[in-house]
């Protein structure tokens, strides 16, 4: 063999190897970067199969009243501070089918999802629109058919369904069951409310029923309400002072009562507005009221922890001065940050 071709021989091999180096080089790295992507996709899975807890955060959305009583330019002074600083607190979104009717609800969900990942918080909606709704008193009365509420919770289920790396919070009708018994609906309440579970139910959604407040039933007929709803489910717990004014610790020892009952459960409690603790037996725009401490501040082995469930700002009803039920009432925003903006 001469040396030449000795030479080109040795050349080729080492063109090889070069070749066979490179190639296992590219293997690597895209085995580092598909590691890299599977612990960072089941890291934000694993949060948001996480319940809530303390520390939780959840959305302030662009779509609140508070928000777009800000942006509107129509407020000055004390409104507008007020309005600026409500809407920049971390509150759960109420789903009506006034405002996001069958057909759109799915896609507010999924604008408060992309707003939720730049905020890196979770999504908390309170479902509110069941048939019948608030059906003993006029100030939010109204709500969807049954076969329109069948098909408006489906699109809500199948939104959150799809936000799977999001931890999802859901209030599902507030007033429902402690109202029930008043409405003379108990069984085609449960009936309702087992259904829309079934349907919005899924990974990392966390659902709390309607537990009342501690100013309202007793423990025992709450949790006997509870208990017909979630048997079989995958409901996390219940809500407690949702759109009410009761003290936190009046509120986290009434969760405590109840699950003492149902011998489990967990709970979230609203203090939105409780800052100044309730007005005696006045639930509808009630003088004097403050906001209260900020959601993921407290918690136990009961009380997965507190939010803002009610955003501030919004009317009780017509009463009080306030305008209908939901409506953004300046006025009222201003009494409830007084001390908050000072």
């Amino acid at each position: 063999m001469s040396l030449s071709h000795s030479l080109r021989r040795r050349r080729q091999f080492r063109k090889r190897m070069l070749i066979v180096l490179i190639a296992l080089g590219g293997v690597v790295v895209l085995t580092i970067i598909g590691t890299v992507g599977w612990f960072v996709t089941t890291g934000l899975q694993a949060l948001a199969a996480t319940p809530p807890g303390v520390g939780t955060t959840i959305v302030a959305p662009d779509e609140s009243k508070a928000a777009k009583a800000a942006a509107a330019g129509t407020l000055s002074g004390d409104e507008q501070s007020a309005a600026e600083y409500l809407a920049v607190q971390p509150t759960a979104y109420w789903l009506t089918p006034e405002i996001d009717p069958v057909g759109e609800v799915g896609t507010r969900i999924l604008n408060l999802a992309a707003e939720a990942r730049e905020q890196n918080a979770a999504v908390a909606v309170v479902v509110y629109g069941l048939p019948e709704r608030d059906c003993s008193s006029e100030h939010s009365a109204g709500g969807l058919d049954d076969a329109d509420y069948d098909t408006w919770t489906g699109q809500i289920g199948e939104a959150l369904a799809s936000l799977k790396d999001l931890q999802k919070i859901v209030i599902l009708e507030p007033d429902s069951l402690a109202q029930a018994p008043d409405c003379g609906n108990v069984d085609e309440r449960v009936v309702q409310l087992r259904q829309a579970v079934d349907r919005i139910a899924g990974a990392g959604t966390w659902i709390y029923l309607d537990g009342g407040h501690s100013n309202w039933r007793t423990a025992e007929d709450q949790a006997a309400l509870i208990a017909r709803v979630e048997r079989g489910t995958t409901v996390r717990g219940f809500a407690v002072n949702v759109s009410n004014y009761n003290t936190t610790s009046d509120e986290f020892a009434y969760a405590h009562e109840i699950a003492g009952v149902l011998g489990h459960g967990h709970a979230i409690v609203d203090t939105s507005r409780n800052g100044a603790g309730p007005d005696g037996a006045v639930w509808c725009n009630p003088s004097g009221r403050l906001t209260g401490d900020s959601g993921g501040t407290y918690g136990d082995d009961v009380v997965d922890t507190n939010l803002w469930v009610k955003p501030p700002g919004e009317s009780d009803g017509e009463c009080n001065g306030g305008p209908v039920a939901g409506a953004w009432w300046p006025a009222g925003s201003v009494e409830l940050t007084r001390d908050a903006i000072r």
